[in-house]
Order: structure tokens, then C-alpha cells, then sequence
């Protein structure tokens, strides 16, 4: 049965009933609304929080969830990280008295944030909370630390900053971190399957290198650097478990190769078998676990989301008198919308009250109020109609024949094809001589046509509306041709008064113009829907580039305790020790010989720059320190590149799969619909499905000067398609199919803690 049935369900009640009853019934407290808002943006936002219900904590949890303390937090937990930039080994040495005292002010805004938390929930929720316990062990061991380093440093001792490793689990306990969180359930759910394939891997790397021992290691056969070839057994091993990243490959292969083609076999076999076959199936089983436990994970989330409405239902329902299904008047309703959502318009939010109250009745029922967290999530982008700055001055000649045509013009496709050829051949005289003076001087004509491209624009389509906050390639193509008009003028003043060309200026605006070829990618329809797919899950991407900066950062806080000053690079050509990149034991090595001494971990950037480009070869942090060394390079790339790359590409599949083929819900399709009979809707031919709506988010303007002479509304809506404003909105529509729409958690009414119970995973 569909929500919108479900409404019909709710009975029309009397007119004059319903005068009497709002004077009996008049609107809800303020503590009432804040507790019914304080539900309903958790529920919008998947917060999964025991609040507790009293005025004073309810305040004080409206202002915990206040954008500026958020980011004030966010800002702290990156100072923080960042101290590691300043902190021996350094890239930019500051006395350590000074990092020290920065991260103890990071530590008192992570106290007092955690304080406050505390005060909006009950006691014991939060001393059952890991979460909660984890912040605090953490607090607790970096100013242990910090007291041991200082005092050590005072004594002229050597000291280690241990707690270092730690901080990145500020960003992950947060309660902001849920999706951090939930993208590390996924690795500690796959972790056991991963577990047997793993070992089956590594039972079949290990035959192979049985196999390549006898094959080969009696053969007298040398390296390149003149070193005996598969002789010893764990080197073989490494050997081969780095050809499975295929960063050895062919080096690896050459000598056996060199000696007999028929040794070729052995290792098109071992790569057929290890890096296309088992990797193929890390993938297949982390897939297969993480839609299972994600699946399982959002149903619960749901059952959380809907008890935060019921409940906020619970707190400003009304009675409609006997025999009457209690109700949520439109009063309440529109405060709360108002608390939860301050920025949203009148219009936009009478819009939402229609869809609820599809019968007019003044009331919702529990089934309408519930979809209220789901419509929130729901991009809709407010359109607005102005007249053309020349319609008000001269309406006469703005509305003459020749005016019109050129409106038509301007804005048929034919328009868009031919700038697309245009920037297309431009590109083509880019790559061409810019010596030769006919290429030099067609620069001048293409900046023409670019400059008559948006000046005609300006005359057909209300500047306001032009230049709209969210109009990207408006304003992208202007600044461009702008940028590249400017500094020809000047390259070529300076250029006829015998002054200095700066290059870089140039080769920037090059750059810039180049990347105007996007545009004819937007113009193409398929082009446009895997871009516009890949804009839509971008959000969700990004909890993952977090959850790879957390393991980056610990890897490489280890390596730099581990690695520092091992291996030196210098930029002056005359040392001496820039042969062996500053370690003796480098001295002939192909680490050396290849130039790979600015692989180091002496400070922070370059050890982010080295795990990023290293994955698991490093031979000469195992020749200057010892092979055992490769134990952290191994693990690095098995954590990495098997699991949570892994992870990461099984949700970019399945997100890829449910944006590029799933259709609007049926939530989407009752607002467009009310768009629709309001007429409001926006002509689908005034307003492609390109890149621009992607990237529109809230309020847009609309319209030519010369739709100010039809009868349109002033302000309409547009669906922005299958966008959500929350990454669990979208996890949401991924398993929506398997969610039960009858399920609102009625039974866990009863609690008294005011909060859904996940029994499978802890509370985010």
C-alpha cells in the first residue's frame, strides 16, 4: 500500500469541528516544538542519539548541532592532524613548546565539546557509548604523552611522540564521524571472509615460489644488479607477492626470460592465477559482504529514523475528537519545518505541506508526518522569474520582431552545437605552432566569438538568472575568456614594447581555455548521465578519501618513528652523498641508482607522497634498516589496496548501478506531481538534466527577459531528479526495496530511553 493511500485513510473532519478544535488545542510550547525538531532533523540526518528529553538539554543539543560549533570542531580535529606538518621531523620546524601548546588548546575544545555532549544525554547512555570511552582514552594517553615528551626534551633526552598515531581517531568517534564509522564496519564485517581467501593466496603465492626456487635457483642466473636470482626462499616470496601489484613487472621476469622463453610461462601463469584471478575475487567476496551488512545496517537505520518521527508525531499530536485519529495541525507542522529547516522558502515549504496533506484537510495523520524526513532529504530547486533589465527600459524594442528572433536563436540547440565546434577547432589551433603568426593571431578571433557567445547570452537571459551562485559554467566560461582576454592584452603589450612574456601566466590560461572541452562533453546525453551519476555519489566518495586519510596518516606516522633520516635527498648536484641517497648502505643499489632518495619518510608530505606511490616496494628501507622492514610496506598494501580499496570500489558500484538505473521514488513522484496541479512545474525543455542541475542545489533564477510577457508564475520547482541532500538518504534508495514501508517501530514505544536499540552494530 503506497503512503498516498495510506493519507486517504485519514477522514475529513467538519469545518466548524475544526474551528473549535484549534481554539481548544492551540499551537505547542516551545519545549514541545524544539523536542519535535530535535527528532526530526535526527531522523532527517540519521542521527542516531539518546537525547534526553528535558527543555534544558534539548536546548543544549540544538546548539551542539549548530553549523558553527560543527565546524569549529572539524577545523580543531584538522589543526591537530596538521601539527604533524610542524612537529619533528618537520617540513616547516617550529619549536616544539609551541605545537605542544596548540594541540593542548585542540585538546581542551575536544574536552569541552565532549562535556557538552554529556549534558545532552542521559549518564549512563554515555559512559555505555564506546565511542565516548575511546575520545576520552585518547585525551587521556596524548597528554600522558605530551608530559613525557616535554619532560624528556627539558632532560635533553630522546623522546617519541607515540600518541601521534591517535589522532586520527578524534575524526573517526565524533559524532559528526557515523559514515566514518559505518565505512569501517564495512572493513571489520569483510575481514573474515577476506581472511580465507587471503590465506588461500597466500598458499598459492607460496607454491609458486616453491616451484621458483627449484626452477631457477640452481641455474646461476644474476639480477640486474648483478645479485643471485631466486636463491633464497622469503625473498622469492616478497618477490612475488610484489608481482602481484605488477610494480616489478618485467624486471622480476627478465633474467629467467633472458635464459630460456619457456621459464615465461611460469610467470604468465602465476599472474594469470594471482593477480587477475584472486583479485578478482577480493573484490567479488568484499562486494558480496558489504551490500549484505550495508543492507542490514540501513534496515536498521530506517526502524531508528521512523521511531525519531513517530515520536516527534507522538510529541505534537492533537486530538480529533471521537473516534478520530489524532493529527498534526499545519501550524506545528510548518513551526517545526521551520526549526529544522530555517533557509527553506515559504513557497517550498506550502509545497511540502501539499504533498502531506494531499485531501486539504488542515491535519496529517502518523503515515503523512513520518514521510516528512524523507521529503526534507529531497532536492528541490526554487526557480525564479525576472523580467530582462532591457524589458523594463525599452519593452518595445526588446519585444520587437528581430529581438525575438535573436531570443530564438540564442537559445536553440543549434546555438549550443556550434560554440561546441567552435570551442573544438580552438582546441585543435591550441595544439598547433603558436609561433606561426596566423595561429597567434586566430587567438584573437576565437576570444571574439567566445566574448559575442556570452555578451548574447547577457541579452537573452536575465543577468541575475545568468549569474546565479549555482550557474558553474556561466560563470566558468566567463571567467576563463575573461582571464584569457586580459592576459593576451598584456602579452601582447609586452611583447610590442620588448618587455618580459610571463610564460606561466600563459601556460595557466592554455590550461583553462583547454578544459572549456568539458562543455562538449555535457552537451552529449550519455557523456552526461555517467557525469552527472558520478556528481551525485561524489558526497558519499568522499567519506572514503576520510577513511583513507586516517589509515595514510597512522602508516604514516609509524613510518616516520620507523624511517626517519634513513634516507636523505639533497638538491645540491655537487654532494657527494646524493649517490646513495646519504645511507652507505645504498652505495650501488638501484634504490639509489634510479633516484628514488626523495622516497622518505622524514617528514609528514613525503611520507604521504611515498605510501601513495610505494604501495609495498620499497627494497631500500630493508637495506638500510632490516628486511623485517617489509612486515609495514606488506601490511600497508594488504590493508590498502585488498581491503579498503576494495571496499571502495564495491560501493561505487553499487552506487553507480542504483543512480544510473534506478527511477524516481514514489516520494519523488507525489511531489512532481503536486508540482504538476499547482502549476508550478518548469518546462523539462527550458531545463535539461545537464551539468548545471547537478551541481544546483537550492535557489535558482529563471527565465529570459521575454517570458516577463506570458503569464507564468514568478517562482516554480524542479525536482532535481535523484539527488538527496544526505549520503543515508542514498543508501536509503539503494536497498529500498528490501525496507518494509509498514515498519514504524511501534512496539519500541515503550522504551524509556528514548532511543532505537541497534542490536547488529554499535550506535553512530
Amino acid at each position: 500500500m503506497s503512503e498516498e493511500e495510506k493519507s486517504e485513510k485519514i477522514p475529513e473532519s467538519e469545518g466548524g469541528e475544526e474551528e473549535i478544535k484549534n481554539r481548544g488545542n492551540p499551537e505547542k510550547s516551545t519545549e514541545d516544538l524544539d523536542l519535535a525538531s530535535v527528532y526530526v532533523s535526527d531522523a532527517q540526518y540519521n542521527r542516531n542519539i539518546c537525547v534526553d528529553t528535558s527543555p534544558r538539554a534539548v536546548k543544549l543539543y540544538l546548539l551542539y548541532n549548530h553549523w558553527f560549533l560543527k565546524v569549529l570542531l572539524y577545523f580543531f580535529i584538522l589543526l591537530d592532524l596538521s601539527l604533524a606538518v610542524f612537529e619533528e621531523p618537520a617540513v616547516l620546524p617550529v619549536p616544539s613548546w609551541a605545537t605542544m601548546l596548540v594541540e593542548l588548546l585542540c585538546l581542551l575544545v575536544f574536552t569541552a565539546r565532549l562535556a557538552h555532549y554529556a549534558k545532552v544525554i542521559p549518564r549512563d547512555k554515555f559512559w555505555k557509548d564506546a565511542k565516548n570511552i575511546c575520545i576520552i582514552v585518547v585525551l587521556m594517553l596524548t597528554l600522558v604523552d605530551m608530559i613525557i615528551y616535554g619532560a624528556l626534551r627539558a632532560a635533553d633526552c630522546s623522546a617519541l611522540r607515540w600518541s601521534r598515531v591517535l589522532r586520527p581517531l578524534l575524526l573517526v568517534n565524533v559524532t559528526e564521524g557515523r559514515q566514518l564509522r559505518r565505512a569501517f564496519r564495512s572493513i571489520r564485517n569483510a575481514l573474515p571472509q577476506i581472511f580465507y581467501v587471503f590465506l588461500l593466496f597466500m598458499f598459492s603465492v607460496l607454491i609458486f615460489s616453491l616451484m621458483a626456487l627449484k626452477l631457477l635457483g640452481k641455474r646461476g642466473l644474476k639480477t640486474i644488479d648483478g645479485s643471485p636470482y631466486f636463491t633464497n626462499y622469503l625473498e622469492i616470496v616478497f618477490d612475488l607477492y610484489v608481482l602481484v601489484t605488477t610494480a616489478n613487472s618485467p624486471d622480476i621476469m627478465m633474467p629467467a626470460y633472458n635464459s630460456s622463453f619457456v621459464f615465461a610461462i611460469f610467470f604468465i601463469v602465476y599472474i594469470l592465477i594471482n593477480t587477475y584471478i584472486f583479485m578478482s575475487v577480493f573484490l567479488a567476496v568484499v562486494y558480496n559482504n558489504y551490500k549484505k551488512h550495508l543492507k542490514e545496517e540501513m534496515r536498521q537505520l530506517v526502524r531508528a529514523k521512523r521511531h525519531k518521527m513517530v515520536r516527534a508525531f507522538g510529541v505534537l499530536q492533537e486530538p480529533r475528537g471521537e473516534g478520530l485519529e489524532p493529527g498534526v495541525t499545519q501550524a506545528n507542522w510548518n513551526q517545526v519545518v521551520r526549526l529544522v529547516r530555517p533557509d527553506m522558502s515559504n513557497a517550498h515549504r506550502e509545497l511540502l505541506w501539499s504533498v502531506s496533506d494531499n485531501k486539504n484537510q488542515g491535519f496529517i495523520g502518523k503515515v503523512a508526518f513520518v514521510q516528512l524526513a524523507d521529503l526534507l532529504n529531497i532536492e528541490v530547486i526554487t526557480l525564479k522569474s525576472r523580467p530582462h533589465p532591457l524589458y523594463r527600459l525599452c519593452p518595445t524594442l526588446y519585444l520587437s520582431g528581430p529581438s525575438r528572433l535573436l531570443c530564438r536563436l540564442v537559445q536553440h540547440r543549434a546555438f549550443v552545437i556550434l560554440f561546441d565546434l567552435i570551442i573544438l577547432v580552438n582546441a585543435v589551433f591550441i595544439g598547433l605552432d603558436e609561433d606561426n603568426p596566423m595561429i597567434a593571431n586566430s587567438e584573437w578571433v576565437f576570444l571574439a566569438l567566445y566574448l559575442l557567445e556570452i555578451l548574447l547570452k547577457l541579452y537573452v537571459f536575465e543577468p541575475r538568472a545568468f549569474f546565479s551562485r549555482h550557474n558553474f559554467w556561466n560563470w566558468f566560461d566567463t571567467i576563463i575568456v575573461v582571464s584569457a582576454l586580459i592576459a593576451t592584452v598584456i602579452n601582447s603589450a609586452m611583447k610590442s614594447s620588448g618587455g618580459y612574456t610571463s610564460r606561466q601566466i600563459l601556460d595557466i590560461v592554455f590550461v583553462l581555455r583547454v578544459l572549456r572541452l568539458i562543455r562538449v562533453v555535457d552537451s552529449i546525453q550519455r557523456f552526461r548521465t555517467i557525469i552527472n551519476t558520478m556528481i551525485r555519489i561524489g558526497p558519499a566518495i568522499l567519506t572514503f578519501g576520510q577513511l583513507i586519510l586516517v589509515v595514510y596518516y597512522v602508516f604514516a606516522m609509524v613510518g616516520m618513528e620507523l624511517f626517519k633520516d634513513k634516507v636523505k635527498f639533497s638538491e645540491d648536484p655537487d654532494d657527494p652523498e646524493k649517490l646513495f641517497c646519504g645511507n652507505p648502505r645504498l652505495r650501488g643499489t638501484a634504490f639509489a641508482h634510479l633516484n628514488y632518495c626523495k622516497n622518505n619518510f622524514n617528514n609528514v608530505v613525503s611520507s604521504f607522497i611515498l605510501l601513495v606511490e610505494l604501495t609495498v616496494v620499497n627494497h631500500g628501507f630493508a637495506i638500510v634498516t632490516h628486511a623485517s622492514a617489509r612486515i609495514f610496506f606488506v601490511l600497508f598494501h594488504i590493508l590498502v589496496v585488498i581491503v579498503i580499496i576494495n571496499i571502495f570500489v564495491a560501493f561505487v558500484l553499487e552506487a553507480f548501478f542504483v543512480e544510473y538505473s534506478l527511477e524516481k521514488s514514489d516520494l519523488h513522484t507525489s511531489l512532481e506531481k503536486k508540482i504538476s496541479e499547482l502549476e508550478l512545474a518548469v518546462e523539462q525543455e527550458k531545463l535539461q538534466e545537464n551539468l548545471v542541475n547537478a551541481m544546483e542545489t537550492i535557489d535558482n533564477d529563471l527565465g529570459t527577459g521575454q517570458s516577463a510577457a506570458s503569464n507564468k508564475p514568478t517562482l516554480m520547482f524542479k525536482i532535481a531528479s535523484k539527488r538527496y541532500r544526505t549520503v543515508d538518504a542514498l543508501l536509503q534508495r539503494m536497498f529500498e526495496a528490501d525496507l518494509d514501508p509498514d515498519d514504524f517501530a511501534e512496539n519500541d514505544d515503550a522504551q524509556d530511553d528514548g532511543n532505537f536499540t541497534n542490536p547488529s552494530f554499535s550506535s553512530v
